[in-house]
């Protein structure tokens, strides 16, 4: 995706060989343009695939799920990794943050995912696939089903796309970043 690509060279940083900060345009600084192209874009990759449902993980999926959603026309629902006092029946799993290296218990209410629902995954950053695989565990406990995974920007160099490919998921990856060696993004 072009315009992502572009923000990503002109705005982001690199903290280290391994984490890019994109928090001025992505996930702390949400650009509203961007993230209605990354709707349309979801949108035109998965609607062949029925998605009744976008789901995703707080916070920083909230805006692409949002995008997304609003593209499809369906709901979106984010996983929460703090269950509230107002939550009674849920689903729920373990996710290790690569990026805060923290685990989380990460829950979502049984009234927002149901039998048969067709799911399409969002998220900003892929790394290690914990969060889709966390996800994926959830919905496939509620009997729904993962139909697809949109991922803004992929770790190339990690072993998360790898890891989601291989085990047959559809991952739509709008940049993947090969390097961030030397302090520089090499996209791929």
């Amino acid at each position: 995706m072009k315009l992502l690509k572009e923000m990503i060279i002109e705005k982001g940083s690199v903290k280290n060989s391994k984490l890019l900060k994109v928090d001025s345009f992505l996930n702390h600084q949400i650009d509203p343009n961007l993230m209605y192209e990354i709707g349309k874009e979801f949108k035109n990759v998965f609607e062949d695939k029925k998605v009744n449902k976008v789901l995703t993980i707080e916070a920083s999926g909230i805006a692409i799920g949002i995008g997304t959603a609003y593209a499809f026309n369906v709901p979106m629902v984010f996983a929460k990794k703090n269950k509230p006092a107002t939550m009674s029946e849920n689903y729920n799993t373990i996710v290790h943050s690569f990026t805060k290296n923290k685990d989380y218990n990460i829950t979502v209410s049984k009234e927002f995912i149901n039998k048969g629902d067709k799911i399409l995954i969002v998220d900003d950053f892929l790394a290690m696939g914990n969060a889709v695989i966390g996800l994926k565990k959830i919905v496939e406990e509620a009997g729904a089903e993962v139909v697809g995974v949109g991922i803004v920007i992929e770790k190339g160099f990690q072993n998360g796309g790898k890891l989601l490919r291989e085990s047959g998921l559809h991952l739509k990856s709008l940049a993947i970043i090969d390097s961030l060696e030397d302090n520089k993004i090499h996209l791929r």
